[in-house]
């Protein structure tokens, strides 16, 4: 399964926080997944962790390392990424979670999050 997480989910599992689901771990540490991380998360960490904010723990330097180190892969944001946001339903209103649920779409990943607005996308969407 090619599993595209979202930017809390993948600090959560780079963090080995106990917020992460025993169902997450379980199906990000599958060796049948290949976890795929945007470049949107990146930038999103980078923003959130200059302004402060105690929701990102580490800096978006440290986290691509630990992405990198744990065998991630990286999405970057294509033309058609940004194209297919146009056509979402305006669920949710966070240009970060909406450009996830456009790659996801797009590629297609199957995305991981813990926002209940951001599964109502698409039932390819799994929240846990």
């Amino acid at each position: 399964m090619n599993l595209l997480l979202d930017t809390h989910v993948a600090l959560w599992a780079i963090t080995d926080s106990p917020k992460l689901p025993k169902k997450a771990r379980e199906m990000i540490e599958s060796p049948r997944t290949s976890i795929w991380i945007s470049a949107a998360t990146v930038w999103e960490i980078a923003i959130k962790h200059s302004l402060g904010r105690g929701d990102m723990p580490v800096s978006s330097q440290d986290a691509l390392r630990y992405f990198q180190e744990s065998g991630y892969r990286f999405l970057p944001i294509e033309p058609e990424h940004a194209a297919a946001v146009e056509d979402l339903a305006a669920h949710h209103a966070d240009p970060f979670d909406r450009i996830l649920v456009a790659q996801a779409i797009v590629e297609p990943l199957r995305l991981m999050t813990h926002d209940p607005i951001v599964a109502r996308y698409s039932d390819t969407v799994i929240e846990v």
